[in-house]
């Protein structure tokens, strides 16, 4: 099980680095879903242009944080569950 998370969190690092930057990679790997508990949501920006948006979750007790591109914290409520479907 450990293993297929670290997979799955290595392939959303890489799509994360590329997708808010000026490189696109498109691959198909099948829409993954991942859902947890959102602990804390904060508005940031990379180079002082691209704004991001870092979401920490709380998976089975274990904080980790995902980037996602743009101003989507109206998507994240603190102290809620919500399924993320990254395709």
């Amino acid at each position: 099980m450990s293993r297929l998370l670290l997979t799955i969190l290595t392939a959303l690092s890489l799509l994360y680095a590329t997708a808010c930057g000026d490189v696109f990679v498109r691959a198909s790997f099948g829409t993954s879903t991942f859902q947890g508990t959102v602990s804390l949501v904060q508005l940031g920006d990379m180079n002082g242009n691209v704004q991001v948006t870092f979401v920490t979750f709380l998976q089975s007790g274990a904080p980790f944080t995902i980037g996602f591109c743009g101003d989507q914290t109206s998507l994240f409520p603190v102290n809620q569950t919500v399924n993320v479907n990254f395709c």
